[in-house]
């Protein structure tokens, strides 16, 4: 099959269409069956691997760290060279729950962030991450299915100044080569952008990992623009369509493609999907998940259905339409994926061949305009 193609996500960083999400690994996943995963998607042609240092999920002590942990020890035990892959990870920000990480952690201070940074370089086995990212703000802001803005809960936070000046020192020591942010707000990207501003060699943020798909497409609303207009770093070519492009905005990585699954049509089966499905097996133990993603939304349900009477009407998969449409988006540079069997990364990998006519498109939006945002 023919590779999957590549997006110039920043100068002299190539990163493919589909990024393998890793947060499964450690958990549903062992070394073993990760290792196959991960040489299957890198034989098709996938060279961007995302991870954090809180994964696997649902989080626990025990398994902190395995994803990069396994990550780590594929690339070391296929001799793959570092130049062929983008490691992708996170910090974990504030967390009142996950007190085996640095005791909460408390903070993002510039001490977290080095300490953070500095344990996935060992976890990954590697002298740098090309991708480092802000798993979610150190302020109060609504997320995982959380839409109200609550200004009464807003606490102490570490400025993003010193968030900047930490990861900045970590990219001028090697440490990392670009930084993105993740579950951000438009207010969030534009003091990023306004702090990288303040002095020239302060790190520009380049991406932002947010939820996008059929059930969730709140990026559109404030987000895109505010990507859109701020400048990742100097304007650059890529080729995308066989034309080319010229790009200097922060783009959306997008996660969540398939709204945890909901979207391939398993959790509408008359049996209610496998019992080692992700919502299945961890009822009542994923909060983040369940809460966004809540299987007894009747409106959810609806929305999705109509969604796969699209998919049929066209003769298209329903993990086809929901991964092309994320594809189709401008702004998108790369889909977020995961998967814990081998035949469920290769109806990814068959996804990517797909486009989206826009008679399919328009159908697609009539949904919406029915359904806007079940899953936000």
């Amino acid at each position: 099959m023919a590779a999957v193609p590549l997006f110039n996500l920043a100068p002299q960083l190539s990163v493919s269409r589909l990024c393998f999400g890793t947060m499964t690994f450690g958990e549903q996943n062992s070394l073993h069956e990760s290792f196959r995963l991960l040489d299957q998607a890198f034989d098709a042609g996938i060279n961007f691997f995302d991870s954090a240092e809180m994964y696997p999920v649902p989080q626990c002590a025990e398994t902190q760290g395995r994803s990069e942990d396994y990550l780590g020890r594929w690339i070391r035990d296929r001799k793959i060279p570092r130049d062929r892959l983008v490691l992708a990870t996170k910090v974990a920000g504030p967390s009142g729950q996950m007190n085996w990480i640095r005791g909460g952690p408390e903070s993002l201070d510039a001490a977290n962030i080095t300490d953070a940074i500095d344990n996935s370089l060992l976890r990954l086995r590697t002298d740098y991450i090309d991708l480092y990212q802000i798993h979610w703000p150190d302020r109060y802001v609504p997320m995982f299915g959380e839409t109200d803005y609550d200004p009464t809960r807003q606490f102490c936070s570490i400025s993003i100044e010193e968030q900047v000046d930490a990861l900045g020192r970590a990219v001028h020591a090697g440490k990392i080569r670009y930084v993105g942010l993740s579950n951000e707000t438009p207010y969030g990207i534009m003091k990023f952008v306004q702090e990288a501003e303040r002095d020239p060699c302060n790190p520009k943020i380049i991406s932002v990992q947010n939820s996008y798909n059929l059930l969730c497409r709140t990026f559109d609303s404030g987000m895109a623009e505010s990507c859109h207009h701020e400048s990742s770093e100097a304007p650059y070519e890529t080729t995308r369509k066989e034309e080319l492009h010229s790009v200097n905005w922060i783009a959306l990585l997008a996660y969540s493609p398939l709204a945890m699954g909901i979207l391939s049509g398993k959790y509408f089966l008359p049996d209610g999907g496998s019992g080692d499905a992700r919502l299945n097996v961890f009822r009542g133990r994923y909060s983040e998940g369940e809460s966004r993603y809540n299987l007894s939304n009747k409106i959810i349900k609806a929305a999705t259905m109509e969604y796969f009477d699209v998919a049929k009407k066209f003769g298209v998969h329903p993990v086809s339409l929901a991964i092309a449409f994320v594809l189709r988006h401008p702004l998108v540079a790369s889909v977020i994926f995961g998967a814990t069997k081998t035949w469920q990364l290769q109806e990814i990998l068959d996804a990517c061949k797909v486009d989206l006519t826009a008679e399919i498109n328009d159908e697609i939006n009539k949904v919406h305009s029915k359904f806007p945002n079940p899953c936000p």
